[in-house]
């Protein structure tokens, strides 16, 4: 049985359902964050202005709308409303807290200073990890998306010893080689069948993949 280790790196793009890449590495565990050591899996994500509704922009519990180059906070009971934040955190993606394993994407807030121009905004740099308010949901197990890969998630080779997500149903634009069945704390804890170990972070680092 030939094994491969995957190690992810998130491919930030504009679209909600964008898939992801991960390169090949040897480490045994992982940390479960955006950013250089990320899953391999995919996020959906946008550099965006505080603009809109909330107290607080884009808090726990608000929504936003989709737009063609920005996102804006609305209220959930309006039309307009795309998806609803279900974690917040200050900070870069790389150094703080992983989303919630159904996120669906993550938005990316810029810093607004006040009109004295003050550096360190009001509404500081921080991340959003958003869950539509409809279906698809890329971040669902199998779904071929979303800032994490989780236990049920599918891949394909893509190449170089990289990995990319896919939906397990085959509605992507790649079939699904792989599917992630387990999640172990070492490679030695995977079934016999495990012919892919995927790094997915957190208590349980490791994804045992079988082929599909």
């Amino acid at each position: 049985m030939r094994e491969r280790w995957s190690v992810g790196v998130v491919c930030a793009l504009l679209a909600a359902l964008v898939t992801g890449c991960s390169s090949a590495n040897g480490s045994d565990a992982g940390e479960g964050r955006l950013g250089g050591k990320a899953p391999a899996s995919s996020t959906s994500s946008a550099t965006t202005q505080p603009s809109g509704y909330g107290t607080v922009f884009l808090g726990v519990d608000e929504c936003s709308s989709f737009g063609t180059t920005s996102f804006t906070e609305v209220p959930c009971t309006s039309e307009r409303a795309a998806a609803r934040v279900i974690a917040r955190y200050d900070g870069d993606v790389s150094d703080g807290p992983a989303c919630p394993a159904i996120t669906d994407f993550v938005l990316h807030i810029s810093a607004q200073g006040s009109s004295g121009g003050v550096s360190d905004g009001v509404i500081p740099k921080g991340y959003a990890c958003m869950r539509n308010l409809e279906p698809p949901h890329p971040g669902d197990p199998g779904g071929g998306g979303g800032p994490r890969t989780i236990v049920g998630d599918c891949v394909y080779g893509s190449g170089s010893g990289q990995v990319r997500e896919t939906a397990c149903d085959g509605s992507g634009q790649r079939k699904p080689q792989y599917k992630v069945v387990k999640a172990v704390l070492r490679r030695a804890s995977c079934p016999a069948s495990t012919a892919l170990y995927v790094q997915l972070g957190g208590e349980q680092p490791v994804g045992c993949a079988r082929p599909v």
